[in-house]
């Protein structure tokens, strides 16, 4: 039997470090003074007698969140450098908030230039007290500051006589000495994501993955989540044979002593030591994309074990991360860092960040472009996923549609302003109430009067419309209806997220399609006009987007077709979706 450790991790210690914080000659002085002095291993690397480090720098002339984001997230310590001569500048207190926010728990503020100083004491320690303060302000923990001289090479390797008034370690010294996040990822509580398809064959009795944190041994006990089936751990593997134990980073297959039913994005823990399971949470958000984060809208979120969809509502804050006050927003643009609220489609097992970056993080995916937009941080599960539930009734959609004799469904019109969405929905409406069915039609102006009467047009006002618009229609769709909806609903994202509210065949999607120059030649309201002048801002086809839907159920071209007849083709959709049956009158 094997036990499975890494021989670089335990022999060498490795250490990845990542450097920040002032101009960058001063961090190439230190990089070369502590690569001087070791060992170089390849490039951004070097050892030392203790360990290996792996240096990955940002350079401060070329700024970017996701590059940061990117660094971190395998770094076990930050080196913020700042200069004795300036003091802690806005750079270094981002890039210290960010290297915490993200995970990195080991910070070594270097004040370097002490030689520019003449060594003095009294200069070092006001630099400590003024990051101590802005620590204590945002919560940053697991830091030391550490007077050197790049340039002369004090303190940096040994210590210096001209700093023999700090009695702390060199900087080489520290960090070789500083825990590593893979040393502080065995000593966590055992975590197991399962992701994909985790069978090997159709054993029922055993599952393959990455342990993301703690250790696992044959005869301990484990408790699969979120479904709560319990067993006994018989075996532990990996590709070369059976382990005594395995450890955080190690791909395993584990056996059991039942047969355990494990579905994707299951997460196994032990039964004394679990995560919380929760579907809504407040998060931190570091939006990465160039088109905004909107609430209200869908995207995918993932994570090593699971893989659900997730809605901001709402986003509750825009955090300046210069001066770290709260702003209220509407959304976040590329490089904001936010703090929201999300609402998952599916219970998840979850560590706060803080406690696991592992099972704690995960990146938001734009689920039409599959684009990565942004990186997220929980903290915690919010107290109505636990306390609000969904109340079960004995009639049900199914009674609901057999007493009225009809299967319900939402037909959706979409379209510009003008292109004749609401002459078609109304003909349609009376057409199927002549028929004998059980309709409601929703107008775009109409919610405006009530319901949405306090939303604008703005790209997020839009996004929460349908939101709500959406789940009114799908309550009615629940209640036996055919709804028709009649929206300009500009976004594609919206209207995937309404077709995803109902069930398959529930949805008939109709693009009310005309030329921008005859929806404006119909305008009787002079809309276009008013949008034209700039009297009327975010008007969907002037200084607003609007996304053709790409495969729609059913095209009328109004260009082309009367008002009746548009609406006969809706009608014949209906009917070949299995919506409606001939009627006689």
């Amino acid at each position: 039997m094997r036990d499975a450790t890494h021989p670089i991790s335990e022999e060498r210690g490795l250490l990845r470090l990542i450097t920040c914080g002032s101009v960058d000659h001063r961090r190439s002085a230190l990089v070369e003074r502590l690569s001087g002095n070791a060992s170089l291993v390849a490039p951004g690397a070097f050892s030392s007698a203790r360990r290996e480090l792996r240096l990955t720098d940002v350079p401060s002339d070329e700024w970017d969140t996701r590059h940061l984001v990117a660094a971190a997230s395998a770094a076990d310590c930050a080196l913020i450098i700042v200069d004795a001569r300036t003091g802690v500048l806005a750079q270094a207190r981002r890039h210290s908030f960010l290297m915490s926010l993200l995970g990195v728990s080991k910070t070594a503020v270097v004040v370097d230039g002490m030689d520019l100083v003449e060594y003095s004491e009294e200069r070092f320690r006001e630099i400590a007290d003024e990051y101590a303060a802005f620590a204590r302000a945002t919560g940053i923990a697991g830091y030391v500051c550490i007077p050197t001289s790049g340039a002369k090479g004090d303190n940096v390797v040994e210590p210096s006589p001209s700093l023999a008034w700090f009695s702390g370690p060199s900087l080489l010294a520290y960090l070789e000495a500083v825990e590593t996040s893979e040393a502080r990822r065995r000593n966590a509580p055992f975590r197991l994501p399962i992701p994909g398809v985790p069978r090997r064959g159709s054993d029922l009795r055993s599952v393959a993955g990455v342990i993301a944190a703690g250790t696992i041994a044959k005869g301990d006990r484990i408790v699969v989540l979120p479904s709560g089936q319990r067993s006994l751990v018989t075996r532990v593997a990996d590709d070369d044979g059976d382990l005594d134990v395995a450890v955080a980073g190690q791909p395993v297959t584990l056996g059991f002593e039942d047969e355990v039913d494990i579905g994707h994005g299951a997460l196994i823990a032990r039964p004394d030591d679990r995560p919380t399971l929760s579907d809504q949470f407040e998060a931190t958000i570091i939006w990465t994309a160039a088109a905004p984060m909107l609430p209200g809208r869908d995207y995918l979120m993932r994570s090593d074990g699971y893989v659900a969809i997730a809605t901001v509502t709402p986003l509750k804050y825009k955090l300046d991360v210069d001066t770290l006050e709260h702003l209220a927003a509407t959304k976040l643009e590329r490089d904001d860092v936010g703090v929201v609220a999300l609402e998952l489609d599916r219970v998840i097992a979850f560590d706060p960040f803080a406690e696991n970056r592992e099972t704690g993080g995960f990146t938001l995916v734009d689920l039409i472009t599959n684009d990565t937009v942004g990186i997220g941080l929980l903290h915690f599960a919010l107290r109505r996923s636990a306390n609000v539930h969904w109340q079960a009734s004995d009639v049900d959609k199914a009674s609901r549609s057999a007493l009225s004799g009809q299967r319900p469904a939402l037909v959706w019109l979409t379209g510009l302003s003008g292109a004749g969405k609401s002459t078609i929905a109304n003909l349609v409406e009376s057409r199927l109430h002549g028929l004998g069915y059980h309709t409601y039609l929703l107008d775009g102006d109409n919610v405006r009067h009530g319901l949405n009467k306090d939303l604008g047009f703005t790209d997020a006002d839009r996004v929460e419309n349908i939101r709500r618009v959406g789940e009114v229609a799908r309550l009615m769709v629940d209640a036996g209806l055919i709804v028709i909806a009649s929206f300009i609903s500009p976004f594609a994202a919206e209207r995937r997220m309404v077709r995803a509210l109902v069930e398959d065949g529930e949805f008939i999607e109709v693009h009310v399609d005309a030329p921008l120059a005859l929806a404006e030649a119909r305008d009787a309201k002079g809309l276009y006009g008013k949008a034209r002048r700039g009297e009327l801002k975010n008007f969907t086809g002037v200084d607003s987007p609007y996304e053709r839907p790409e495969a729609p159920e059913v095209r009328v071209d109004t260009s082309a077709l009367t008002p009746e007849e548009a609406a006969e083709q809706v009608i014949g959709a209906m009917q070949r979706a299995g919506v409606l049956e001939r009627r006689e009158h």
